[in-house]
């Protein structure tokens, strides 16, 4: 049966477009950056020597960062997911408790449309020494905590965990609208069904409120995890990888090889590598939420 009631070329002609701008923009990058990541070159001369898999082999054995930078993007990758059940508390109360929760969800969002700059800037400000007018060391100053005070981001012990700490602050709001909007059109009908039931409250939440957010759920979880693996602009703002390459993740590995040692093979085949580990872990995420799907439908 045609839904649509229009020829299937029609649909082709309207999907082309965009189809071929998706080709452009991610599919041909792709497969040229697989290239590349085969053989070496600097990136700026016509001399390219064919290597095969010796760059996937100097990068999962030889290169003693890669290994830390996939440890440090797969923790950004597990903070960012653990703040999600968090915004789904928020949601429901906000949605049960708040009379106009749109409002306060908006104020959360606000750092989501923030410059990466600006909050990069703003928080290195924040994490600054005292003498430098760190807001977070002139709290401890106050309070008499000298030994508590440091230079948050130039030590390789802290800086990591600062730059986590940033990320979720900027994201929260991003996932709690999310959460906020399925918990929002779940029917208000099914709720006042349960009460009469004798399903109020925080129990009602858990028999209808989390069994019908699974589907929003899923896709926060996604959004998290492959936006964290691939944090990039954070992170060269307030920190550049250092110190040491402390902070060094797959992305920000991937552009110091690339454009500062013009290692530009060596940098696409960490970029595939990239590519790789975003693809297994969603089909891993959605099989995983699909299962949950079957459980709770």
């Amino acid at each position: 049966m045609n839904v649509l009631k229009v020829r299937w070329w029609t649909i082709g002609i309207f999907v082309l477009p965009c189809l071929l701008l998706y080709l452009m923009m991610v599919f041909v990058p792709i497969v040229i950056s697989g290239y590349t990541s085969l053989v070496e070159w600097d990136g700026i001369g016509v001399n390219k020597t064919f290597v095969g898999l010796d760059n996937y082999v100097d990068i999962l054995f030889n290169d003693p960062y890669f290994w830390p930078a996939v440890r440090r993007t797969l923790m950004y990758a597990v903070f960012s997911m653990a703040e999600i059940p968090i915004c789904l508390l928020f949601a429901i109360l906000i949605n049960r408790y708040v009379k106009r929760g749109n409002r306060l969800v908006s104020i959360y969002f606000m750092p989501v449309i923030l410059s990466v700059v600006i909050i990069g800037q703003l928080w290195k400000t924040i994490y600054n020494p005292l003498d430098m007018g760190g807001m977070i060391n002139g709290i401890l100053n106050a309070f008499g905590m000298q030994d508590q005070m440091r230079a948050w981001l130039s030590s390789p012990q802290f800086a990591m965990y600062c730059l986590y700490f940033v990320s979720l602050w900027q994201y929260f709001g991003y996932h709690l609208i999310i959460q906020f909007t399925g918990v929002q059109n779940i029917p208000s009908d099914i709720y006042e069904a349960a009460k009469i039931d004798g399903a109020d409250g925080f129990k009602a939440d858990r028999y209808i409120t989390l069994p019908l957010i699974v589907p929003v759920f899923k896709i926060s979880i996604v959004l998290a995890f492959i936006g964290s693996l691939q944090a990039f602009d954070l992170i060269m703002v307030m920190t550049g990888g250092g110190p040491a390459h402390a902070t060094d993740v797959i992305s920000t590995l991937m552009y110091n090889n690339t454009f500062l040692t013009f290692k530009y093979g060596y940098g696409s085949a960490l970029a595939m590598t990239l590519v790789f580990i975003c693809l297994a872990f969603t089909f891993v995420i959605n099989g995983v939420f699909n299962r949950i799907e079957k459980k709770v439908g």
